[in-house]
């Protein structure tokens, strides 16, 4: 069911993913950008929407997720092999060892929590994998940050927005558990909404701060 909290925050992760193209696009330039962030952002649609082929619920449903997946692996693309992006791509500041200290833990505590709660399910297992996984994909891009310093506008509006998207899922998901009957709530999906947005408290606060003096965004 579509309430208020969800639309808005679909728009503002499709709204974040649509930026950060239209900078790259724009600038032909990948400084500043983490591809390892990316990266994970990728993993944790593949891993989240695997429904997409057992499950039909709306075309809006399906439509946005194709967008979240087709979008993001555009991004790594870019970055990764188009040698205009690559050449800008600074590994060294980008370094992160997500694998190991992102994707591989996410694994195991998604494993640990579906078992615990719903027994082996594959499904469920890869769906609270991508909520733990996604709670920690944005401190590579965070560390890029502030390695660099100087936020280009465009990246702060990226980061920003997609801050806001999960801040706004949190309510999404409280909303639903109240007011749809076969809805539960999720204390999982609470917990690591609520580290993920924690993470962007500091962004935020410098955002705001440059926003409102009208000056360029600087992250200590």
């Amino acid at each position: 069911m579509m309430n208020l909290y969800r639309l808005c925050g679909d728009l503002s992760h499709a709204a974040s993913i649509l930026i950060l193209l239209m900078r790259l696009h724009k600038s032909k330039s990948a400084v500043g950008i983490s591809l390892k962030t990316q990266e994970l952002f990728l993993i944790v649609f593949l891993a989240r929407y695997l429904d997409l082929f057992t499950t039909f619920i709306s075309w809006y449903n399906t439509v946005m997720k194709v967008l979240y997946i087709t979008s993001t692996a555009t991004i790594v693309y870019w970055i990764r092999f188009k040698p205009t992006y690559k050449a800008t791509y600074d590994e060294s500041q980008d370094s992160f060892y997500h694998i190991q200290f992102a994707v591989l833990p996410s694994l195991l505590i998604g494993f640990v929590l579906s078992m615990f709660g719903h027994g082996f399910d594959f499904m469920e297992w890869m769906w609270t994998f991508s909520i733990v996984l996604e709670s920690t994909a944005i401190i590579p891009q965070l560390i890029v940050l502030q390695r660099y310093r100087e936020v280009e506008n465009l990246t702060g509006n990226y980061i920003f927005t997609l801050g806001l998207y999960r801040a706004l899922y949190i309510l999404n998901w409280i909303y639903r558990a109240y007011h749809e009957t076969h809805y539960k709530h999720s204390y999982v999906a609470y917990f690591f909404g609520i580290v993920q947005t924690a993470l962007y408290i500091d962004f935020f606060y410098y955002y705001a701060i440059s926003k409102a003096r009208g000056g360029t965004l600087i992250v200590k």
